[in-house]
């Protein structure tokens, strides 16, 4: 983390403050602090904050304010920021089938790794994995911290298909792909939770700060949860305060 925020001007209605240089923790408390202190000052002519791994992208109106008056009011608030203040997002519990069909690259991550499948899921579940930012698609984690000795390149040729719920691992990273699009990650599993659906009142269930973990399931209890996830009768379990 930098000692102090550093602003760049976006064009004429927005600026980038970099909080740090690397995935970390403590970047992503600051960030998930900023943004709740902006929203509780309600900083003048401020649109919106959107969050990445290091950095918070955020909308002016250039009618209501300008770069320099925008960056120093984000100055002030930064002044009032207490990391150790940031309360521990939550655990969302997630489902996951793992190989496969629906999981093609578990093979592939087993034989690169000197690992058995059965050994990359123990792996790939025994941790928690903070949400550093949603992006790429709607609602779609960008989960840092992944165990080094699972850790593998991307697909050289992305696929032009991956149906939601895949679950990957990219390098350093992991996550879900929240709707079918073409992608790039190993998909070493696939979820029937929803994470993304317009139609819900709250379209993402997933928030930067909340954690993950994930839960290795049978083909039936993965269909029994796929029928009540239609239904609109399962929900994710969540730990509240990263508890348990």
């Amino acid at each position: 983390m930098y000692n102090e925020p550093r602003f760049m001007p976006v064009g004429d209605q927005a600026l980038l403050m970099e909080l740090g240089d690397d995935i970390e923790e403590g970047c992503n408390a600051c960030i998930k602090g900023m943004i709740e202190l902006i929203e509780e000052v309600g900083v003048k002519g401020i649109i919106e904050t959107i969050p990445s791994y290091r950095s918070i992208l955020i909308y002016y109106d250039p009618f209501v304010t300008d770069f320099n008056e925008t960056v120093d009011r984000l100055k002030k608030i930064y002044g009032r920021l207490d990391i150790k203040s940031v309360e521990k997002g939550d655990t969302v519990i997630i489902p996951v089938l793992y190989g496969g069909e629906v999981g093609p690259d578990l093979q592939f991550v087993a034989r690169y790794t000197g690992l058995t499948e059965e050994e990359v899921i123990d792996i790939h579940t025994s941790m928690d994995y903070l949400i550093y930012m949603l992006g790429f698609a709607p609602g779609f984690p960008y989960l840092g911290g992944i165990d080094e000795r699972i850790q593998v390149p991307r697909l050289e040729t992305p696929r032009e298909w991956i149906p939601a719920g895949s679950v990957g691992i990219a390098g350093r990273q992991t996550g879900i792909y929240t709707v079918d699009s073409p992608g790039g990650w190993r998909v070493i599993g696939l979820t029937p939770v929803k994470l993304y659906d317009p139609h819900r009142d709250i379209p993402v269930i997933l928030r930067i700060g909340d954690y993950i973990r994930f839960r290795p399931v049978t083909v039936e209890e993965f269909d029994e949860i796929k029928k009540g996830v239609e239904s609109g009768t399962y929900y994710p379990e969540v730990l509240r305060g990263g508890a348990g």
